[in-house]
């Protein structure tokens, strides 16, 4: 028998405040759910980052019918982390969503005051402005003077995209190569460097470093290309097992004693077939 008798379930005719409510009774500490109350911010911090990336790949796979469950599932992680922070008394949902409101405001000066903006070049490049002119306002006022222009990328990202945002970021204090022809010579200097690590004794300890110049390097090219170095690895992710799976279907249970002669020409025939 319960100690105490359930919840009745919410039944608010505002989506947003039905939600607030479920889970405020997910949270009650005497007649909420025993997995939710145990939970906190570093607890519940992967399946935030694990939902979006499932929003991702509804996009990426044009579902929208997975895509609004994901969206849902997205919600519910700022839902969960708003109700945690408003149980310790630091902040709750609504000044969480008036938060990024008056962002939005700040951040759109030429939606919503004079600024004018000519095309979504100059937007980007303003939002860019904006934001560093933030992160040195917060800088100052939390250490009394500027911080670094790398400050804010979080170490949480995946590293591809965070490489990315690194460079971007000191490329605003001029910091990069100035043309993408540049990063080609870069990362042919760092081919170079790994074959020379594979001739050196113990050079397995360098390959590790120098491998992940080269991704930099390949990252700083995507960025000077304009092409998103995590969404085109993603979709190279997702040709390979295409193909790969074809590759499977060919030959069946007897892939394991198949050469690699013939997986090529297999391969070579799902690549046709793209």
């Amino acid at each position: 028998m319960p100690k105490h008798p359930p919840f009745p379930p919410p039944d608010d005719a505002n989506p947003m405040e039905r939600l607030l409510a479920i889970m405020a009774c997910l949270r009650d500490p005497d007649r909420g759910c025993p997995w939710d109350i145990e939970q906190n911010f570093e607890s519940i911090a992967p399946y935030t980052i694990e939902e979006a990336y499932e929003v991702a790949d509804a996009i990426a796979r044009a579902d929208l019918v997975s895509l609004k469950d994901e969206l849902g599932d997205l919600l519910l992680q700022v839902v969960y982390h708003s109700r945690m922070a408003e149980e310790a008394g630091h902040f709750d949902f609504p000044g969480v969503a008036d938060a990024i409101a008056e962002k939005m405001l700040r951040r759109h000066p030429h939606v919503f005051g004079d600024a004018r903006v000519d095309d979504a070049e100059s937007q980007t490049r303003h939002w860019e402005d904006l934001k560093a002119e933030e992160r040195a306002e917060a800088a100052r006022a939390l250490a009394g003077e500027p911080g670094s222009v790398l400050d804010g990328v979080p170490q949480a990202l995946p590293a591809l995209m965070r490489a990315e945002k690194l460079q971007k970021r000191a490329a605003r204090v001029g910091f990069d190569w100035p043309e993408a022809a540049q990063v080609f010579a870069k990362i042919a200097e760092e081919i170079d460097e790994i074959k020379a690590e594979l001739d050196t004794p113990n050079g397995q300890d360098r390959l590790e470093s120098e491998i992940g110049d080269l991704l930099f390097a390949v990252a700083n090219l995507a960025r000077h290309l304009k092409v998103d170095p995590e969404v085109a690895l993603r979709s190279t992710n997702r040709k390979f097992e295409r193909r790969f799976r074809r590759v499977e279907d060919t030959f069946g249970a007897d892939i394991a004693e198949t050469t690699l002669e013939e997986m090529e020409r297999a391969w070579q025939a799902a690549k046709s077939e793209d």
